[in-house]
């Protein structure tokens, strides 16, 4: 416990001894989930790796309802901000902010036309969390952002450039936090090709990230035949996982990772994975 409180800041540390002195039957982690509704205009996405396809904007919605119950399932609060109309890959919150224990990262998307969707994650933030930006002419996705402890991995990738990740570096260390950039190939974001799924263990496309960027964490590799299976939302003792990846599913299940599968196939069209929907932290 004193490694621990040493590496994270005043807000945590009262944090970590709060719970302390509570009675173990009390010590529930409060969780928030924000999410966004989905845009209208999802359809004019941002897409790199995947051709254009027409988008059941109703299904979509559905979709992200059962996705947030997922969330509240696993001991979420879940916050859901309002329809950016006129921003079609806002739902995809986990692209604007980078949220740790004491401090908030607000990142400055590598596309252009998702800037404008940081301010109101800033609004949804203030007085939860200090503030931090990532500026000009640094960019940098939130899902090229792995956190495993106190490091963040951060993939080098056509969306977060080398001054976005040196920025990232220098806001963060003051609270203890460790940046390492991943090296990454044929795929949008870092959390494209890993995510973590349990204490000490990761799930990963080897074809897209080595695991050996990423010591002291066992690799659990997706199957072949379902590329993007990587990513995936741990909350607590839960991963929840898109039901388009069942064989990878089964490969965690085996592992005793409880598994809770969604249908996401409309924001998948888009780009999208489970992660990218939420932004998860404590209190």
């Amino acid at each position: 416990m004193q490694r621990r409180v040493a590496n994270v800041g005043c807000a945590a540390w009262l944090r970590v001894r709060f719970q302390a002195c509570m009675p173990v039957e009390a010590r529930v982690i409060a969780r928030i989930a924000i999410t966004r509704a989905v845009s209208r205009v999802l359809e004019q996405c941002e897409l790199s790796h995947l051709p254009r396809r027409p988008i059941d904007i109703a299904l979509a919605r559905r979709q992200h309802a059962a996705y947030e119950q997922l969330l509240r399932d696993a001991g979420c609060e879940v916050r859901q901000l309002a329809e950016l109309p006129g921003q079609a890959d806002a739902v995809f919150v986990e692209d604007v902010v980078i949220v740790l224990d004491d401090v908030a990262v607000l990142t400055r998307p590598g596309a252009v036309s998702r800037r404008a969707e940081v301010a109101s994650m800033a609004d949804a933030l203030a007085g939860m969390r200090k503030l931090v930006r990532i500026e000009a002419p640094g960019t940098l996705d939130g899902g090229d952002v792995l956190r495993l402890d106190q490091v963040l991995y951060v993939g080098s990738s056509a969306r977060s450039n080398a001054e976005g990740i040196a920025q990232l570096r220098t806001l963060v260390a003051a609270f203890g936090y460790r940046v390492e950039p991943v090296a990454m190939r044929d795929c949008l974001h870092l959390k494209t090709a890993v995510t973590q799924v349990a204490p000490a263990r990761v799930l990963l496309n080897p074809d897209w990230v080595d695991a050996a960027c990423f010591p002291g964490f066992e690799p659990i590799e997706v199957d072949p035949a379902e590329p993007f299976a990587a990513n995936a939302v741990l909350v607590g003792e839960t991963v929840i996982h898109a039901a388009s990846a069942p064989r990878t599913a089964g490969r965690l299940r085996r592992f005793d990772i409880d598994v809770r599968s969604v249908d996401m196939s409309e924001t998948e069209k888009a780009e999208g994975g489970v992660t990218c929907c939420s932004v998860v932290f404590t209190r």
